[in-house]
Order: structure tokens, then C-alpha cells, then sequence
């Protein structure tokens, strides 16, 4: 079988690549400016390359290039990469004139340098809905200009298998070629997809029995057999749990979450407390039938469906779809921050193999 390489551009912890490397890609490179992602992206990417630039800066891009050369890797097959775009998200401030929102052009630039067989580009939902989709259009226009038609199309994780309610838009480009890439099909329906229980249910609690929250040891022993299918899944080559550290929230927080139902958010607290908050997702309790809300990078807004906590960094990283081998560097902001910016590795998979049918 034939090992295509790919180049991960802005590739944080590498959730999508691990998806091509899962479908059996090669990933050679990996690029971005956090120190403790690439730390991650370099511990569980095999015998990958994690490489610092600053990528604002367009003189970089030749580093890029000069690496590829010396390893004798001229014919790149695919570049994939998810460039910050901020001011397009709905979490920022909509502002499309934010700079990181051209960072994308860095990947504009490489690609016209390398001119690989495909490219993969993931952002947030609201660079095609956003200011009329003035982002995807962008992104469109700059490709077509260098001869790569690119595709666009909302995926909803759920559908493919993930156990979080997470919509981002990927753009498929290929080639001077003719076809147009075809997303794969959805895998589920929504009577049939992962949900927390399902996702997160056997690992430690981390709370004794008279409901005092635990921190827990940096590595841990699984407590109980997998419960369903995609715990197998995610435990197939771990014997151990990593990253499963509890967070105790203050006392004000553990009382008042402790009167939020399963499912629930602040809006269901008793009258005199719910005008605490106003953030919509505060207190939000995830419900344990159904897949989790979108894992962000730590805001602390989301709980566990039965504990009085925030989810660990493996509880999230498995709503995520990153299997349990795949341990987190840095502290444990840091961690999270990764967990939340990633690309669900399940879902970078799915394309990954559909990708290969066109290269």
C-alpha cells in the first residue's frame, strides 16, 4: 500500500492528522507557533516532524519547502491545516477584518510552492455563514486563482461517529483536476450516535463516596471493563488512563451545580440564583443519552453529566474521538486548550479515506 505524505499546517495537538494517520497516511510534517501542542504533535505522531514558525511571517514558508527538499519529498499528496480564523467565530467578536483571519494565506502561498495532489482546509461554521460568507469565499477565490477548485461542506460530527455536537465547514481542493470532491456520507443517524454515557462512562470518577471531588493521579488504572463499543474503541491500545486530572471547582460553583438537573443549564436553577448568570451555556450539565455540547478550550461552562465537575482533559479529549494512547502535553490549560481546538480525529479519518479515491 502506498504511504501518502501529508504536511499539517496550523496542526496544533494534530487531531486531523491523526485521522490520515489512523487511515494510514503518512504525516511527515507538522507546523504551528504553541510550544506545548507541538509537544503533543511531536510524542504521538509517530516519526513526524513537529516545526515552530511563525507563519504571519511568509518568508517561513520557504523553511517549510527547504525541510521537504531534504528529505527527498518533492511530491507532496496532501496538505491539510484548520488556520486560526477568530474574527469569523461566533465566540469572538465577528470582526472578518481580524488579522488571523488571512492567516489562511500562508497556506495559500505553501500550496502554490509545493502543489500538492489535494488540500484540506477546516474552519469554524461561520466563515460560510457569517457576513454573507464574504470567508469561504475568500478561501475559494485564492485557491482558484492557483488552480485548486475547493470544495466546501458543513460536517456535523455526530454523524460520523463522534460524541459531540460539533459543525465545522472543510474545504476539499484537487489538483487541476476535472471531479470535485465528494464528502462521505453520514455513517449515523441521530437515533444511533455516541453519546456521553457512551463516550465516558467508565473511567474514574474522581469523587469519593460522600461527593468530595479528587483530583486523581496523573496516570490511572481503568476501574471497570469497557461499557460500550467506542470505549473499546478508544482503550484498544492503552492499559492505563493519562490526563484524567479533576479540577475541584469553589464552593459557590459545586453548590449551585449541584442543583442543575442532567441536561440542564443555570435556567433551572431556583429563582434567586439563576440572575447570577448570564453567559448561555453556564452551568450547562451535559446529558448523559446524548452527544456532548461543543468541547471548547476550558472556559469551565460545561459539567459532567453525574459528577459535580468539568470534565478532565480525557474526558473531553474522548468526546473528542481521540483515543486514550494519545496523551496531552503542557500544563493543564494548555491541555485543554489543545483538546478544544482539535479537529475530531475520527472525523479527519472519514475524510482521510474518502481522499483516497481521488489521489
Amino acid at each position: 500500500m502506498q504511504n501518502y505524505k501529508v504536511v499539517d499546517l496550523f496542526c496544533g495537538a494534530g487531531g486531523l492528522s491523526k485521522g490520515f494517520l489512523d487511515a494510514g497516511y503518512d504525516v511527515v510534517l507538522g507546523i504551528d507557533y504553541d510550544d506545548a501542542a507541538l509537544e503533543t504533535f511531536q510524542k504521538n505522531h509517530g516519526s513526524t516532524t513537529a516545526m515552530k514558525l511563525d507563519l504571519y511571517n511568509h518568508e517561513n514558508i520557504e523553511k517549510i519547502v527547504a525541510f521537504l527538499k531534504e528529505r527527498n519529498i518533492e511530491n507532496l499528496d496532501v496538505l491539510v491545516g484548520g488556520p486560526p480564523c477568530q474574527g469569523f467565530s461566533y465566540a469572538g467578536k465577528m470582526d472578518i477584518n481580524d488579522k488571523r483571519n488571512f492567516l489562511y494565506i500562508a497556506m495559500v502561498k505553501l500550496t502554490e510552492r509545493l502543489r500538492p495532489k489535494a488540500v484540506l482546509l477546516e474552519n469554524v461554521l461561520a466563515m460560510i455563514e457569517a457576513n454573507g460568507g464574504v470567508g469561504a469565499r475568500r478561501v475559494i477565490d485564492d485557491f482558484k486563482a492557483i488552480g485548486y477548485k475547493m470544495v466546501p461542506k458543513v460536517l456535523f460530527a455526530p454523524d460520523y461517529g463522534v460524541p459531540q455536537i460539533r459543525k465545522r465547514v472543510f474545504f476539499v481542493g484537487l489538483r487541476d483536476s476535472e471531479d470535485e470532491f465528494c464528502f462521505p456520507e453520514a455513517m449515523l443517524d441521530p437515533s444511533h450516535y455516541v453519546t456521553c454515557e457512551d463516550a465516558i462512562s467508565d473511567l474514574p470518577s474522581l469523587q469519593t463516596d460522600k461527593g468530595e471531588i479528587l483530583r486523581g493521579e496523573k496516570v490511572q488504572d481503568y476501574m471497570t471493563e469497557p461499557q460500550s463499543d467506542y470505549q473499546r474503541l478508544m482503550r484498544k491500545r492503552s492499559l492505563k488512563v493519562y490526563n484524567h486530572v479533576g479540577s475541584v471547582p469553589i464552593e459557590k460553583t459545586r453548590k449551585m451545580i449541584a442543583l442543575v438537573p442532567e441536561g440542564k443549564n443555570y435556567l433551572a436553577l431556583p429563582d434567586e440564583y439563576r440572575g447570577m448568570y448570564r453567559y448561555h451555556e453556564a452551568l450547562t450539565r451535559y446529558n448523559s443519552k446524548k452527544p456532548s455540547l461543543t468541547i471548547n478550550t476550558g472556559h469551565r461552562s460545561h459539567f459532567h453529566y453525574k459528577w459535580n465537575r468539568i470534565p478532565t482533559v480525557r474526558e473531553s479529549a474522548r468526546l473528542q474521538s481521540f483515543p486514550d494512547d494519545f496523551i496531552f502535553y503542557g500544563n493543564q490549560s494548555e491541555q485543554f486548550k489543545q483538546v478544544g481546538n482539535a479537529v475530531p480525529p475520527l472525523l479527519g479519518q472519514v475524510i482521510a479515506e474518502q481522499l483516497k479515491k481521488y489521489i
